[in-house]
């Protein structure tokens, strides 16, 4: 399944060069062309999907383990010190190109202070609440 109108479709599937890190016959792993910090990598499945709700089960099962090899290779060869793992779902949340794709960030010691967020303090009768909510979608 592939949409021949997406670029990371014709990326993941080798129609346009790019720095490849990894390959095999559900990814390609590449060097982001715009890196938070080097050795940035996008995990990019080969099939087409929107996003992390439209994945196939038995590719998403494959990706944490693939990010995590990435990111010890990280450590282990670029000197990073820990990684971050960044999965964009939808315009609000960031995502700029409509095919699912996994950032592996590399973070290193006195690099630049990324991927934060100020925690909110809601009270738990808010939690409780919010919690049965999202379990009735489920």
């Amino acid at each position: 399944m592939r949409d021949d109108n997406c670029i990371f479709c014709k990326i993941a599937n080798g129609e346009i060069p790019s720095a490849t890190v990894y390959e095999d016959d559900d990814f390609r792993a590449i060097l982001d062309l715009g890196p938070a910090s080097k050795g940035h990598t996008l995990i990019l499945p080969k099939n087409h999907y929107k996003d992390l709700c439209e994945a196939d089960e038995t590719v998403m099962a494959k990706i944490l383990p693939l990010a995590a090899k990435l990111g010890k290779s990280m450590k282990s060869q670029l000197g990073a010190s820990g990684f971050n793992v960044v999965q964009n779902n939808g315009t609000s949340a960031g995502q700029t190109v409509f095919h699912l794709h996994v950032h592996v960030i590399p973070r290193y010691e006195g690099g630049p202070d990324m991927v934060n967020w100020a925690p909110g303090k809601p009270e738990q009768e808010e939690l409780a609440q919010t919690a049965e909510t999202l379990k009735a979608g489920l």
